[in-house]
């Protein structure tokens, strides 16, 4: 067993350990409004793309505007978040990354269910849903708990 002693306490993995959690709500929202000013910038070679595209096709093309966004995030999200890295460029930049705690590397469905349940939540319950972190084990929010994630700090 890789276990060690902590001021008195046994910890068996990071995850175990509270310093892994310390700031982690506040560079929580931090990455997010970093990530979606990148999905916003990625978006706009792809307007582009579409423009052209509608230009071409007669104005057709010009209904992939409807789902631009969205998909340009789903697929930054699956790149990054789903990466060995388990983190978007946001998150990166503020030192967390999310983690299953089984212990087993976040997948890119995986990574794209946790947003999609995210928006979902918010949309339904409004963002009052983020004041779960402040009852719950280790500041997981509602969609860490029904998908056994957690955000840790990835220095610690």
């Amino acid at each position: 067993m890789n276990a060690r002693v902590l001021d008195g306490e046994i910890i068996t993995t990071r995850l175990d350990d509270v310093r892994a959690y310390e700031g982690v709500r506040t560079r929580r929202i931090l990455a997010f409004i970093l990530d979606y000013l990148i999905v916003a910038l990625l978006a706009i070679p792809f307007a582009i793309l579409v423009f052209f595209l509608g230009l071409l096709t007669l104005g057709l093309g010009w209904m992939l505007f409807s789902v631009l966004v969205p998909v340009v995030a789903i697929l930054y999200i699956w790149n990054t978040l789903g990466s060995a890295d388990q983190a978007t460029t946001g998150m990166k930049m503020m030192g967390i990354r999310l983690d299953r705690l089984d212990g087993t590397r976040i997948d890119g469905l995986t990574a794209v269910v946790h947003s999609v349940l995210f928006w979902a939540g918010n949309v339904i319950l409004t963002p009052l849903i983020l004041l779960v972190t402040l009852f719950s084990d280790r500041k997981r929010t509602l969609h860490d708990l029904l998908l056994g994630t957690v955000v840790s700090r990835s220095g610690r």
